[in-house]
């Protein structure tokens, strides 16, 4: 029992880590958001698939997290792949990984879909997923509701793409402003390659590669057919729990 209450210690200190692992900014909770003002820094780039580091710095530890994934994006809607045995850095226990491949969930796909308000954690090993709301009233307010102002900082050559490095800030309706900084690659019509940002104490920085800006399949957007659905992530670890542990309980998927 002792080792048990370990294993599960283990696995609900990853299931909260998880979605500040792969955050973009401090309003982000499962995946890199790329809706509201962060979509204005593509421009017209409204649809792409990519390879993506997500790197986050906390600046009162100077601790780094790096996560590696890909990433596909269509029109507000995202999906982010990543793999926690990848992740570097952070506060990941020792074991975390370990234990979260014995359950099956070191593997998980992040879909973001502001326009149902809605995200979900997906994970395929277990043929199941997760939804939560999305907190960030911004993640769906359309274009028109951000204003981009960039100021050119200088032009580089960053993975072989030539770019100009930018300011940019994007206020929203409100005033509210968000400042980046950003490498738009003149060869893919100025899609940001890299982009970096500040915000209530935590730095972030996204580089994109091998970026292709062809239309990924909508059927990306959604959960599997046949997955089973859980109302939030501990639903779905308890009934794991239950199943690896030979009790039997836990709450019903729906």
């Amino acid at each position: 029992m002792k080792k048990q209450s370990l294993i599960l210690a283990s696995v609900i200190t990853c299931l909260g880590l998880a979605p500040a692992y792969s955050q973009f900014g401090p309003r982000a909770q499962t995946g890199p958001q790329l809706g509201g003002s962060t979509a204005r820094l593509f421009g017209e780039n409204t649809a792409y698939s990519a390879t993506l580091e997500l790197q986050s710095t906390d600046s009162s530890t100077g601790d780094t997290t790096t996560t590696p994934g890909k990433i596909a994006a269509l029109d507000g809607k995202s999906r982010f792949e990543m793999d926690m045995a990848q992740i570097k850095g952070g506060h990941m226990p020792p074991q975390g990984a370990e234990q979260m491949k014995q359950m099956g969930m070191d593997k998980m796909v992040m879909i973001s879909r502001p326009d149902k308000k809605v995200a979900y954690m997906v994970y395929p090993n277990l043929e199941a997923y997760a939804e939560m709301a999305i907190q960030n009233p911004d993640a769906a307010a359309p274009a028109t509701n951000f204003k981009l102002e960039t100021t050119e900082l200088g032009k580089e050559t960053l993975d072989g793409h030539p770019c100009v490095k930018n300011k940019a800030v994007v206020t929203d309706d409100k005033g509210n402003k968000h400042e980046s900084i950003v490498w738009n690659a003149t060869d893919l019509k100025n899609f940001p390659i890299k982009i970096e940002t500040a915000e209530q104490g935590h730095k972030a920085t996204l580089l994109f590669k091998d970026v292709k800006l062809a239309k990924p399949d909508a059927s990306l957007f959604d959960p599997p057919a046949g997955y089973k659905h859980y109302d939030n992530l501990q639903q779905m670890m308890q009934q794991e729990m239950m199943k690896r542990m030979g009790g039997g309980m836990g709450m019903p998927p729906h």
